[in-house]
């Protein structure tokens, strides 16, 4: 059974930094990509960051482009998502998946705010 746990989501004002982690089991973790996707309040899902199961590619969506970055540690199974000078618009709820899985975890909550 996939088994996806997010943590490190926060309160954090406009400007500040979050790390958020995911511990991953149930699969086999270095032969996939993996996503981090995000739903802001009142909407619909929205694609963050990929990287490939070597970790030597990714990908961002534009909006967070030079503030975000996605890394694995294949030894750990576990996946992270720095995310710098972080704005309102960045408040939602992150998850990460297994691509081309679609979102089955609880997430972390990152609400940015003074």
């Amino acid at each position: 059974e996939v088994q996806l746990v997010e943590s490190g989501g926060g309160l954090v004002q406009p400007g500040g930094s979050l790390r958020l982690s995911c511990v991953a089991s149930g699969f086999t973790f270095d032969q996939e990509y993996m996503d981090w996707v995000r739903q802001r309040p009142g909407k619909g899902l929205e694609w963050v960051s990929r990287i490939t199961d070597e970790g030597d590619r990714q990908a961002y969506t534009d909006s967070v482009k030079g503030r975000f970055t996605i890394s694995r540690d294949n030894a750990r199974n576990t996946l992270y998502l720095q995310m710098n000078d972080l704005k309102p618009e960045d408040t939602a709820v992150y998850y990460c998946t297994k691509v081309p899985d679609s979102p089955q975890s609880r997430g972390t909550q990152v609400t940015v705010g003074s």
